[in-house]
């Protein structure tokens, strides 16, 4: 078992340099303008922030989940298809790698879009909230 995650977490580390390294910055900026967008949403219509509700709101997690699935769920598909053509360049054409590894694709789409979302949504919708009401005072 330690032998999976010490190479789950070297195959991590790697996917940092080598081809196709900018999606590293491109996905969690992507999850960011859709946070953005959904805080400011969030902001005005006076919502509880979105991670504080789906973890504090039993009965309606579904919907709450439905919603954001909306925005980062297109982020976390193509990370999963852009981590699953890296791994296959590094099969295939780099040749440093054996296997496939799908765990790992979900596990670098959750870093690069799932975290990144779920951090900013909140913090966007607080941040303009303290702001509309400090300027109501």
């Amino acid at each position: 078992m330690e032998e999976l995650f010490a190479r789950v977490w070297e195959n991590l580390i790697a996917r940092t340099e080598g081809p196709m390294n900018l999606r590293f910055f491109i996905q969690p900026l992507t999850a960011l303008i859709f946070a953005v967008r959904t805080g400011l949403k969030d902001a005005k219509s006076d919502a509880v922030p979105y991670l504080w509700r789906f973890l504090v709101a039993k009965e309606k997690r579904l919907n709450i989940a439905k919603e954001g699935w909306k925005d980062f769920g297109k982020i976390f598909i193509v990370g999963l298809a852009l981590d699953s053509v890296y791994q296959l360049v590094v099969i295939f054409k780099v040749k440093s790698e054996e296997r496939f590894y799908p765990l790992e694709s979900v596990i670098v789409a959750i870093i690069l879009a799932i975290i990144p979302y779920l951090l900013f949504r909140g913090t966007v919708n607080r941040l303009l909230s303290l702001i509309k009401h400090s300027n109501q005072s």
